[in-house]
């Protein structure tokens, strides 16, 4: 008797992938892969943006691939997701004219906040507590990332890496853990919503 075939399952027997402007017109509704959607606990996801490597929930602390990478984040399928994030004031486009998967979510944030220096200007508009925290988590990060240069994870605190990355602004919410919809805070940052606009859940 065959399989039944998993409606996330990848692979191209899909229907077209909608564009920007499709989405628009056709003011089409996109369901969140589960692997992805926060109110959907059936595959958690713990995405460590420190390592850019999940955390399996079998094995605590053990990096593996991402689960379901090659599946679609979202059905129908679309070629742009835009995520904001309540903790930071960066937005994050993420293109695959072939539709955007699990995989492309987890790589394009990992790559977006570890290359990404933050600004003078992005930095001096925080507190003098809150630079000093991002400060701390910037040493705390390189610490984790490689751990035989920074003494196995202690440091003091000349140890400053040269510049400071967005995953530093997060402080200790670097766990991807999923994303949601909330077009009312999407049209606060953004003074519009979309059907492809999602707010990442971060984590400590």
């Amino acid at each position: 008797m065959a399989q039944p075939v998993s409606r996330w399952a990848p692979g191209p027997a899909y229907g077209p992938v909608l564009s920007q402007t499709d989405l628009y017109l056709l003011q089409s509704k996109l369901d969140i892969n589960p692997i992805l959607d926060i109110n959907d606990d059936t595959v958690p996801l713990q995405f460590h943006l420190v390592t850019g490597a999940p955390v399996s929930s079998t094995a605590p602390g053990r990096p593996s691939e991402v689960p379901g990478k090659d599946e679609p984040a979202t059905l129908p399928r679309v070629n742009q997701l835009i995520l904001i994030s309540y903790h930071s004031p960066w937005c994050t486009i993420i293109r695959k004219e072939g539709g955007v998967t699990v995989g492309d979510v987890c790589s394009t944030i990992y790559r977006e906040y570890s290359d990404n220096d933050i600004t003078d200007a992005e930095f001096n508009s925080l507190s003098q507590r809150v630079q000093d925290g991002v400060k701390r988590a910037a040493a705390t990060h390189a610490a984790e990332r490689n751990p035989q240069a920074w003494g196995a994870g202690y440091y003091t605190p000349h140890m400053q890496p040269e510049r400071l990355k967005r995953l530093d602004w997060l402080k200790e919410r670097v766990f991807l853990e999923g994303i949601e919809r909330n077009d009312n805070y999407a049209k606060q940052r953004l003074g519009f919503s979309a059907s492809n606009i999602f707010i990442m859940n971060l984590a400590q």
